[in-house]
């Protein structure tokens, strides 16, 4: 796929359309002593999870689980950070950040396999449990 027909790359072969990536600065709670009250360094970012191509359902179903509240009603991920003092700082952090939850839907989950105990560990673990009880017996008989 062509980057510049596709948009931004958020993660690998993942892209949305620059337009789509919603950023707002606002003033900061974290580090800067009276340049918090100056200087909007916080930086908070939507982005519509259907606007992002090169996932397939199930992978845009797990982010939105790993978005968890996150998510907002009009199924965007709303994401923000503060804890630079510098706005660029800020920024990168929250795209980094949804670089990461994106390369975490992306990979499939690991099928579980059952199994079950072999006939010795069933045998130990009911030898273990009529030892117990032989020694809750011997208790009991003692005056």
């Amino acid at each position: 796929m062509d980057q510049e027909a596709s948009g931004l790359e958020l993660a690998p072969g993942v892209y949305v359309a620059a337009m789509m990536l919603r950023f707002k600065y606002a003033r900061s709670s974290g580090p800067g002593g009276q340049n918090v009250n100056k200087v909007s360094s916080k930086a908070e970012l939507w982005v519509a999870v259907e606007a992002m191509t090169g996932m397939n359902f199930w992978a845009k179903q797990r982010l939105r689980k790993l978005a968890g509240a996150r998510l907002t009603r009009s199924d965007e991920i709303h994401l923000t950070s503060d804890e630079t003092r510098s706005q660029e700082s800020n920024r990168q952090i929250v795209m980094q950040r949804l670089r990461d939850l994106i390369v975490e839907a992306c990979r499939p989950p690991k099928v579980r396999k059952k199994t079950k105990p072999s006939r010795a560990a069933r045998q130990r673990r009911l030898d273990t449990k009529k030892q117990r009880g032989q020694v809750k017996q011997l208790r009991r008989q003692m005056p």
